[in-house]
């Protein structure tokens, strides 16, 4: 096919035909990376991916001229849509009626998303048919204005000691900024969003308490000042957070990749070791790390 920013290519995925546009077009200026290179991203991790965007309502980073040219955010399934991209109702309370949320099942789906410029994908802590319940906690953390990648390691490292003090495991991933989420995967069915972060807000009030200051709550929309701030309320019904091996509409890419626990307690490395070009390759080695979230059932003990 010829050059330009108009190559294109139809894909067999899933037993659909996507047809993919403007490959050549250029997503990431500064280090070069096209449209092209964001659906080869995505090709190559769906298997890994999928199984985190399954059932979960999502909100999408769209940025149709790259990530320099301005991003929006959209969770409502575009109305152009071919047939066969599922969706599931929903009724905010912000608005009177019920919103159609994009749903991702298979390869197509996502590739076809992708396709629209979708960057980012964020998913709900709950899926369907049972939105009502979550089956992941979520804590996100995220540093201080004065505060390193680094500090953020080492706060992880307490949220999983105090954790593993209740009984319970989490599993780190980058977000593929400057912070780090430990998600605590839940016996489904059994808990409210609000039980959730109310457990997860009492949570992160003991470590903060316990923690000399390296640990704090979030006050505002701001983090400002030493340590890292755990954000319980992305917990909250209706909330989401970057899936699994979603790309970050930043320079060079980055990727929220899957850690293992020893490679916290090391350090050395930060979030932009981790992108487009060498996850790939790490999930071929590693494996998804991420794993036994979906495979582990924990109940939240009481906080006394």
């Amino acid at each position: 096919m010829g050059g330009g920013v108009g190559r294109q290519e139809v894909w067999k995925l899933a037993g659909l035909e996507v047809e993919v546009k403007n490959l050549d077009k250029v997503f990431w200026p500064a280090a070069g990376y096209t449209k092209g290179d964001l659906l080869e991203y995505y090709r190559t991790v769906a298997p890994y991916m999928l199984p985190y965007l399954r059932g979960r309502p999502l909100t999408l980073k769209m940025c149709p001229d790259g990530i320099a040219a301005g991003c929006y955010y959209r969770r409502k399934r575009p109305d152009y849509a071919p047939d066969w991209l599922p969706y599931v109702l929903h009724n905010p309370k912000t608005r009177t009626g019920r919103v159609p949320l994009v749903l991702v099942e298979n390869e197509a789906h996502l590739i076809w998303l992708a396709n629209q410029a979708a960057v980012e994908f964020h998913v709900w802590s709950s899926r369907t048919p049972d939105l009502a319940h979550p089956t992941w906690l979520v804590f996100d953390l995220d540093p201080g204005d004065r505060s390193s990648f680094a500090d953020v390691l080492e706060a992880a490292l307490l949220v999983r000691d105090e954790l593993q003090h209740l009984g319970l495991e989490g599993w780190p991933k980058t977000s593929g900024g400057r912070g780090l989420h430990v998600f605590v995967p839940l016996e489904p069915g059994r808990y409210t969003h609000a039980q959730v972060r109310a457990w997860a807000k009492a949570f992160a009030s003991r470590l903060s308490a316990s923690s000399g200051g390296r640990v704090r709550l979030p006050r505002g929309a701001t983090h400002r000042g030493k340590g890292v701030f755990v954000d319980y309320a992305q917990n909250g019904y209706g909330r989401n957070t970057a899936a699994p091996y979603t790309l970050r509409a930043k320079p060079g890419a980055p990727v929220s990749t899957p850690l293992a626990w020893d490679e916290v307690a090391r350090g050395g490395f930060g979030p932009a070791d981790f992108t487009m070009k060498t996850a790939p390759e790490r999930l071929r080695t590693q494996g998804d790390l991420f794993a036994p979230v979906l495979q582990t059932v924990q109940a939240l003990p009481r906080l006394d």
